[in-house]
């Protein structure tokens, strides 16, 4: 017993542990990911339609193979004389026929199968197009998490470096050094920053919400993006590469290019409603009439019948004639939205290159700046003490480093969905993508 209790401590003792190793690691990109991958509901939703437009296919089928119908009927005629309503004659009467059906020649139930193929294809397509929706939503959301938890850590530490200006500023007017107007001025910035402050944590709490919709959970501490990472380009590095690939693989494109296709082979079917249709039908039935034959019941016989029923429509009103013109005007749609999503997707990739190229440098630009801030604050502060600067040139000294480091990371995260949407607007967006981009990302506390 003293050992079977000694165990149980010891496992106990260890699932702590662990509890709580798991909940000092951060989640990482790659995680949230595969949440999002099992939970969100706008995913699953696409999921289950394209599932349900694979059905079309044995729909479509079904009308090309044989089917049997089996019928029966029993009746009971009671006649009665009016006056009085006595019974005057009473029959009864059984009926059953199996019949077999096999289309031979239906021009259109054989454009109805292709085209039910073309809905199924475009459903793959927006199957695809939704996984990679979910890639983009899952990133920008992590993405804004990680940009709303640096603002605020930069707000925090510029108020902490105002709270500190406006102590020397009390000191200072106290010992006759400064003018009240430091103080001021210096506590007008303190309550700029207290106000910022509230609402860069209400942007926090808004964008863990969005991140919550999508995993269905609260998220945790999330990995994040050091400081020094380098951010990769685009590879390959000509945009003329890029168009080529959206142009042919875009998913709007081929979306657009199948719903061309499914209209294209509406006006298929509907032409052939002019056309005969052939099938063999096979009968085989029985029947009993007490009335004809005696009063416990007359004979049974077995009727087989077997022939080809041709249908040639001749006038439909002009229904037909309309139909075509209806699908005509409506193949021109389809393809001008087709020419459309083409010009779309160059416009997007041409968008999301120049995004990714010029964040890349815009990064490069916000890094030398911010060194030449940190730079321009150590100088105003020594020359604060010295004398030679005054308190509001600290304080502006300060404002534009921290602003500068909420752009700089803002300007990473930016550059990093650029690189994600330049790769769907060209087709080849894929979870791989996810995982590259978690490889760049570290634990807060490996930072320290």
């Amino acid at each position: 017993m003293p050992i079977a209790s000694g165990y149980a401590r010891l496992c106990f003792a260890l699932a702590i542990i662990m509890g709580g190793m798991a909940q000092a690691c951060a989640q990482d990109l790659l995680q949230i990911w595969q949440m999002a991958l099992q939970r969100d509901p706008i995913y699953a939703a696409n999921r289950a339609s394209r599932n349900a437009e694979q059905e079309k296919v044995p729909q479509a089928r079904a009308q090309l193979l044989p089917y049997s119908s089996a019928d029966g009927i029993a009746e009971v005629d009671d006649t009665r004389r009016l006056r009085g309503l006595n019974n005057s004659s009473s029959q009864r009467r059984a009926l059953w026929a199996l019949t077999l059906t096999q289309p031979i020649v239906n021009i259109g139930a054989w454009g109805e199968l292709k085209r039910a193929g073309y809905i199924a294809k475009s459903a793959d397509v927006a199957q695809a197009a939704a996984y990679q929706d979910l890639v983009l939503r899952v990133a920008q959301a992590y993405f804004d998490v990680l940009a709303a938890q640096d603002t605020l850590r930069a707000l925090q530490a510029e108020k902490n470096a105002v709270q500190n200006q406006l102590r020397a500023a009390k000191q200072g007017f106290e010992l006759g050094s400064t003018t009240i107007a430091d103080t001021y001025e210096a506590q007008a910035r303190l309550d700029l920053l207290n106000a910022s402050e509230l609402q860069s944590q209400n942007l926090l709490q808004v964008s863990e919400d969005l991140l919550a919709k999508i995993i269905n959970e609260r998220p945790g501490q999330l990995a994040e993006l050091a400081p020094g990472t380098i951010l990769p380009g685009p590879k390959p590095d000509r945009l003329a590469d890029w168009t080529i690939q959206s142009s042919h693989a875009n998913l709007a494109v081929a979306q657009a290019e199948l719903s061309a296709k499914i209209v294209e082979k509406q006006i298929d079917i509907a032409k052939s409603e002019h056309y005969p249709t052939l099938r063999l039908q096979a009968q085989t039935g029985s029947a009993s009439d007490s009335t004809l034959y005696n009063t416990g019941g007359g004979p049974r016989s077995l009727d087989t019948t077997i022939g080809l029923q041709l249908s040639i429509p001749i006038f439909t009103g002009g229904e037909i004639s309309s139909i075509v013109r209806e699908q005509t005007s409506r193949l021109q749609q389809a393809r001008y939205q087709l020419e459309d999503a083409k010009r779309q997707a160059v416009q997007s990739t041409q968008q999301h290159y120049s995004g990714v190229t010029s964040g890349l440098a815009q990064i490069e630009a916000l890094q030398a700046a911010e060194k030449s801030s940190l730079a321009s604050l150590q100088a105003n502060q020594t020359g604060y003490e010295v004398g030679v600067r005054i308190s509001i040139d600290v304080l502006n000294a300060q404002q534009q480093l921290y602003a500068t480091q909420r752009s700089l990371s803002r300007a990473r995260y930016d550059t990093l969905m650029n690189s994600l949407r330049l790769k769907a607007s060209s087709g080849i967006l894929s979870d791989q993508d996810i995982v590259a981009i978690n490889q760049l990302l570290t634990d807060r506390a490996d930072k320290r």
